[in-house]
């Protein structure tokens, strides 16, 4: 076999190089195939609001279940962890004080289809809008089998971020804005940013009550299921400058969901969607904080769980408990063929259960009417 060389000046091609940025993997049936663009149209796009983020990870045994299936609070974690590299390298794109991004809310996120152990994950993030102090971040989640080359989408999450000064981590920077290719874009965006700041506020003030425990409960009530997790902030859960990552408490979020949902049904259980987590304020290292869930809601084949999240710190006699976040997940249980199984239904006992139960009834049939428009053919 005869080999040939082109002869190329290697000036010329350190000058060709020099104008090239690699990136992620372009869609296509081939995945090994890879997109390149140039460096000077890369700043010159005006559709382009920030380089995205792109990271993968195979899913490990530790990342599943019992079954196999991966942790809804694995998925939210690498969610998380993309957003907030974006979003940090954007606020620090101009001079100016350094800061870092911290979670502020996600948005509803569907659990469209299970990841396996094996798969590959692929999380991909982009800025669509900021406000003055804020940062709107979208994040897709594509799996893909390596063995067979077939990729899924798997979770879309929204994500919002704010700067905190590295100097004085309670000190929120502006942000730096982004180029919209259509004005239709930013009155969109302000749209929704309007609306999750005023939903954040409702909420903050809604969740001050406290998950207590109950002596013998009986079976499918909501003081049988309901779960509590302890857990003490270390070094490991936090960013350098001391607070826990918003993946941290997500993934542990989830946890304790799933604990709720298995123990109320018995059976395997997977993340189906988790509604929008709002984070009322930061969690710092050294406080204990504990993670309460319990069972709001039950249709036929769907669990809903509030999970509340109260920060205690404890080196700190100054501060008292606080609520930190809250959210609600909603869990389905699967047979050992991954089929959906009926879910036994909640019995709720006090007043307060009982209008928890049909506020979580309004959740559910308000979502179901939105995913029905959505799938309704347009005329």
């Amino acid at each position: 076999m005869k080999l040939l060389v082109c002869a190329v000046p290697l000036r010329a091609l350190a000058r060709q190089a020099a104008t090239w940025k690699r990136l992620g993997p372009r869609s296509s049936q081939r995945p090994r195939e890879r997109c390149w663009v140039s460096m000077k149209a890369l700043e010159t796009r005006s559709d382009l609001l920030s380089r995205p983020c792109v990271t993968a990870r195979i899913m490990r045994p530790d990342d599943a279940n019992v079954a196999g299936n991966v942790h809804g609070g694995t998925i939210l974690k690498m969610i998380e962890e993309a957003g907030a590299i974006i979003s940090t390298r954007h606020c620090n794109s101009q001079n100016g004080e350094r800061c870092v991004a911290a979670l502020a809310r996600v948005e509803r996120t569907d659990f469209l289809s299970p990841m396996c152990i094996g798969e590959v994950a692929h999380v991909s993030a982009e800025i669509t809008y900021t406000s003055k102090h804020s940062v709107e971040v979208q994040v897709n989640v594509m799996s893909e089998n390596i063995l067979t080359g077939t990729k899924k989408l798997t979770n879309k999450a929204t994500l919002w971020y704010v700067p905190l000064s590295l100097k004085n981590v309670d000190k929120v920077l502006e942000v730096p804005p982004v180029v919209y290719s259509r004005h239709e874009q930013e009155e969109e965006g302000r749209k929704r940013y309007e609306a999750q700041k005023l939903e954040r506020m409702e909420t903050k003030w809604r969740n001050g009550d406290i998950v207590q425990p109950v002596l013998n409960p009986e079976p499918n009530t909501v003081s049988y299921s309901q779960s509590s997790l302890i857990h003490l902030v270390g070094p490991s859960d936090c960013t350098l400058h001391g607070f826990v990552h918003g993946g941290v408490t997500m993934k542990l979020m989830d946890e304790v969901a799933g604990i709720v949902a298995a123990r109320h049904c018995k059976t395997n259980i997977v993340t189906a969607s988790v509604d929008a987590i709002n984070f009322h304020d930061k969690i710092r290292k050294g406080c204990v904080i504990t993670i309460s869930g319990r069972m709001t809601f039950t249709s036929n084949k769907s669990m809903e769980i509030e999970v509340l999240v109260d920060a205690d710190p404890v080196v700190d006699n100054s501060q008292k408990r606080y609520r930190a976040a809250s959210a609600f997940f909603t869990y389905v249980s699967l047979s050992q063929e991954g089929k959906s199984l009926p879910v036994p239904q909640l019995v709720p006992e006090t007043e307060d259960e009982k209008k928890r139960f049909e506020e979580g009834k309004g959740r559910y049939l308000q979502m179901k009417a939105k995913r029905q428009g959505r799938t309704e053919p347009q005329p």
